[in-house]
């Protein structure tokens, strides 16, 4: 193709987007000196955007010209779900597809990374482990992970007060984020409230890989009235967060699920590790004192 002929093509196209002119004067005019001054500098942009983690998304509403959007967005503020998010043509809109991708990652994160070896010792916690001997073990086996390793039930035996009247002990269960979150302020708003009843506690430890069943096996060696176990709940991708605590009385291995009684949602945004922590208390004691747990608790 002739020269010509390609500046023939390039000038109808601009012709066609009203940018002939501005291409002529860019084509003709002698290249513009450097700025001399500050203020005629581009602005440089640091390549950021917001921290998409931290968006409430209970405040969030990103429906454009909504019916009754008030009354809509009131309703919302009372439970973190992903609704009235708005769509783009028959997408979902940027901002909570990122959140949504942001928050699948945050619940993988909690699910496959351990528990932080120095978050334990911090704690003054000991630790042991079920049968499980890795990550991959746990996730695929929930029958070894309630179970200690013989090992883990000798250190249990050898490091424990003996017959507490309760044992509470953490797990990592499906989230060690939820471990990281809340047991610092947890696991002393629980002891200080059973002392507070002066209820005899146990010696609390930590226990990598542990499922909820693993309590009843602690509870025989331990000789507890009481057992609570505060555990990483599987993430979701409302928080990765979230704890809950597994309180059961006189528990032994093989019983059914339902003597267990359960305090669920502890987080930032659910019920607060501390309140958590003297709500659990209280229970505790009622369960002392009504000597049940789980349907038979009638609170």
């Amino acid at each position: 193709m002739e020269q010509k002929d390609l500046k023939s093509i390039i000038e109808q196209v601009l012709s066609e987007m009203n940018l002939t002119g501005a291409a002529s004067a860019s084509a003709t005019a002698p290249a513009a000196a450097p700025a001399s001054c500050d203020s005629c500098a581009p602005a440089v942009e640091d390549g950021c955007i917001p921290d998409i983690t931290t968006v409430d998304i209970r405040t969030q509403y990103l429906v454009e010209n909504p019916e009754h959007g008030e009354e809509y967005l009131e309703i919302k503020r009372q439970a973190p779900c992903r609704l009235g998010i708005g769509k783009a043509g028959a997408r979902y809109k940027t901002d909570p597809q990122l959140q949504f991708r942001a928050a699948h990652s945050a619940a993988q994160d909690a699910v496959f990374s351990d528990v932080d070896a120095e978050f334990v010792e911090k704690m003054g916690l000991f630790t042991v482990q079920t049968q499980c001997d890795s990550k991959d073990v746990y996730l695929t086996r929930p029958d070894l992970g309630r179970k200690l390793s013989e090992e883990g039930a000798k250190i249990v035996a050898e490091k424990c007060k003996k017959n507490p009247t309760v044992q509470v002990y953490v797990a990592d269960g499906l989230s060690s984020a939820a471990v990281a979150a809340n047991i610092a302020d947890l696991l002393p708003a629980i002891v200080q409230g059973l002392e507070s009843y002066r209820i005899n506690v146990g010696t609390p430890f930590f226990v990598k890989y542990g499922r909820v069943g693993v309590m009843d096996q602690i509870s025989e060696i331990t000789g507890a009235d009481v057992t609570c176990t505060l555990i990483g709940e599987r993430p979701g991708l409302i928080t990765a967060e979230s704890m809950s605590a597994y309180i059961a009385y006189k528990a032994t291995v093989g019983m059914p699920e339902a003597r267990r009684t359960v305090v669920s949602n502890i987080h930032k945004n659910g019920t607060i590790p501390a309140e958590a922590g003297a709500h659990i208390a209280e229970i505790i004691k009622i369960m002392l004192d009504k000597k049940v747990s789980g349907t038979d608790l009638k609170l």
